[in-house]
């Protein structure tokens, strides 16, 4: 018996040992972690009850600033044309993602040099590919000359953020496509042989098989496509020089909130801008967990 409770001793002073081992290895990204994320936005909530300026605080405003966000138009105008964004480009981002994974991922000749050209848009800086952008659509530019009209697309209020759509579908469907193409490596052989005894066509299995058994990488696409796209900024300011112009036709929630800092230096209301922002954001976030675990359920 003795031995036994000596045994059963060691062994939970290893399982400690083995615990404290693990809380040691993981204490120093937690700790970067709680003290670059979560204080920042403990920090956000906390001077947006302010009027804070470049010394510090000024005065005590309570909710005024979110009530003064209520009725900015501006700021209405701003997140009426990042959720416009959102609603076009994730849907487009999955779709064309989704595509281009299942192209790479079959046994075609030259697969890995596909895989890289997809991928490569993704590599390079969004503020390269954007200044490259405003030759091409110039009224003078590339695109004109190919289709024969002389529009300035990032110059008018009716193609601006359309064309900042474009260029980020392009750009952002490799990240996509990567994140899709290990979900699809994930699926187990063993179906599709299934499927194909059965005598199931190439689109039959597609839908029956792999769409269906894709849910958690249309989950994770969909919550990292959904966030970046209510994040958009370097292509509209670049393109609007800050302004969000043409007549506000490229102001968006991020670039609002950066004016509001850096322009206007009113740390407390672009403070409250962040903190709808990250409201928005979360919510969409459950919102998508609940759908798609409703979906894993059915």
């Amino acid at each position: 018996m003795a031995t036994e409770a000596r045994t059963e001793r060691s062994i939970g002073s290893e399982r400690v040992r083995e615990a404290l081992v693990g809380y040691a290895f993981v204490f120093l990204p937690l700790a970067s972690f709680l003290i670059f994320f979560f204080y920042p936005l403990g920090y956000a909530f906390y001077i947006s009850y302010f009027d804070w300026g470049p010394l510090g605080k000024i005065e005590t405003l309570g909710l005024e600033n979110y009530r003064d966000l209520a009725d900015d138009e501006l700021f209405h105008k701003a997140l009426k044309n990042t959720l416009r964004y959102t609603a076009v480009v994730v849907p487009c981002q999955m779709a064309l993602g989704l595509t281009l994974a299942v192209v790479v991922n079959q046994a075609l000749r030259g697969r890995t040099f596909f895989r890289a050209a997809f991928y490569f848009p993704s590599l390079a800086s969004s503020a390269a590919i954007t200044a490259v952008a405003l030759y091409i659509l110039a009224s003078d530019g590339l695109l004109n000359a190919l289709i024969g009209t002389d529009k300035a697309w990032f110059a008018e209020s009716g193609t601006a953020l359309e064309s900042i759509m474009g260029l980020n579908i392009w750009t952002t469907s490799g990240t996509m496509m990567l994140f899709y193409l290990a979900a699809l490596q994930a699926i187990p052989t063993d179906v599709y042989e299934a499927a194909a005894i059965d005598g199931a066509k190439s689109w039959r299995t597609f839908w029956r098989i792999t769409f269906p058994l894709l849910k958690p990488g249309h989950f994770f696409v969909g919550v990292v496509s959904v966030i970046g796209s209510l994040q958009v900024f370097d292509q509209a300011f670049i393109v609007s020089g800050g302004g969000g112009g043409p007549n506000y036709s490229t102001m968006t929630v991020v670039l609002y909130l950066y004016n509001q800092a850096i322009n206007d230096v009113r740390f407390g209301y672009a403070a409250a801008v962040g903190v709808i922002l990250f409201a928005l954001i979360f919510t969409l976030t459950v919102v998508q967990r609940l759908v798609f675990g409703r979906m894993e359920a059915a």
